[in-house]
């Protein structure tokens, strides 16, 4: 499988509040080509604690990619993206916006922010699938990512 790093699967962290998106993405990294674990987080604090390996993520895997909702709970995505781009230990891992906001504002902070892309969820079913598909031939199997 092409993608992987010395035949090891990429991490993948989604950073998602909405349990039938993080279904969706599931099911359609688990049909992907790419040999991936899919660790969730449901709101920001948990991102941020999962990516520190803070308390019952001290074992967590190090994510070879974010992909990150901006409206979340506790501490939105705006916010944890701002603290990942800040961390010098964190500020490699890519981190892709997937989100249901089309504003703007919302595009041009994520990349004031160093987002490494802003994707708008579709509402379509067979789109949502397609985006992710896409994510994952650009993501895993095109771009070099960074070393860990």
């Amino acid at each position: 499988m092409s993608g992987q790093s010395n035949g090891r699967p990429i991490e993948i962290l989604l950073v998602e509040d909405n349990s039938g998106d993080v279904r969706l993405t599931v099911e359609a990294f688990k049909d992907g080509k790419v040999l991936n674990n899919l660790s969730v987080a449901n709101d920001g604090e948990e991102a941020l604690a999962f990516l520190r390996r803070e308390g019952k993520y001290a074992a967590a895997p190090r994510p070879d990619l974010v992909l990150l909702d901006l409206n979340l709970p506790r501490k939105d995505g705006r916010q944890v993206l701002a603290e990942i781009k800040a961390d010098l230990l964190l500020r490699r891992i890519p981190v892709v916006i997937l989100t249901t906001s089309r504003e703007d504002e919302d595009i041009a902070r994520a990349y004031n922010s160093h987002a490494n892309c802003y994707i708008s969820k579709p509402i379509d079913l067979d789109e949502f699938f397609t985006v992710v598909r896409s994510i994952e031939d650009f993501w895993l199997s095109i771009v070099k990512l960074p070393p860990k």
